[in-house]
């Protein structure tokens, strides 16, 4: 039996060795789901960087890459683009984006060191965790947090892949962190707009008037798609 714990975020990672495992990183509102529907509608790979300044340095130096950034929610001065996972349609397929955020972006860079990375959301949680599952290693489930403190929507996000974890037979929830994780994604499946709304990310959402954005990232399994995150370099592709 395989092993899948939760770590609600990057500071609570520890010294805890990540390289025999597969971790999944969620930035429900809005990262990942930003992530995950840039590469549904055909984008060819999103950099993560955790750092802004870092992403604008490269973008200069990769003329027709889509710059995406966000700061208190609303895009930052000089991108191209924001953190809303609707913004992207068919007239940007076969692009590539580099993209940083406040806590997505900086908590991929914190899981570098894992044995395989994904990044999930609600949207895709099925897809990611049949890409976890599929390296028969123990999973390691971590939230991005908000500003410092523990995400109530990234943990929902866990808990939805430690739901189809465990329906595959081959895993158990092995700390307190997953079972919690698990019992909110449960109690809040048929709700999740609401839930989500009230989370502090989705109260800085809607105080930053993007709204929509919440809508998108509340939808269960509704894209597909994997996104494998290279540790090396932190773009991510579709999976597999």
């Amino acid at each position: 039996m395989l092993n899948v714990e939760v770590v609600l975020m990057p500071k609570y990672l520890g010294d805890s060795p990540m390289e025999t495992k597969t971790v999944v990183v969620f930035d429900v509102l809005r990262a990942t789901t930003t992530i995950v529907a840039a590469l549904a509608v055909g984008i060819q790979s999103v950099r993560a960087f955790a750092n802004l300044d870092e992403a604008k340095t490269a973008a200069k130096a990769n003329p027709g890459v889509i710059l995406c950034g966000e700061m208190n929610a609303l895009p930052a001065p000089g991108v191209d683009m924001g953190n809303s996972p609707g913004q992207f349609g068919p007239e940007h397929s076969g692009r590539n984006v580099f993209l940083s955020t406040t806590n997505g972006t900086k908590a991929l860079n914190a899981a570098r060191s894992a044995g395989n990375l994904f990044a999930g959301a609600l949207v895709n949680a099925s897809a990611a965790a049949k890409a976890a599952a599929s390296t028969n290693q123990d999973v390691l489930l971590l939230g991005s947090g908000t500003n410092g403190d523990i995400a109530m929507e990234d943990t929902i996000g866990a808990g939805a892949v430690c739901d189809h974890l465990l329906e595959t037979g081959k895993y158990s929830l092995a700390n307190d962190a997953a079972r919690m994780a698990h019992r909110l994604f449960l109690a809040s499946r048929n709700d999740l707009p609401r839930v989500l709304r009230d989370c502090q990310g989705g109260r800085n959402v809607t105080k930053a008037g993007l709204e929509p954005d919440i809508d998108f990232a509340a939808r269960l399994d509704v894209l597909d798609i994997a996104a494998v995150v290279d540790r090396e370099s932190l773009v991510i592709r579709r999976w597999p």
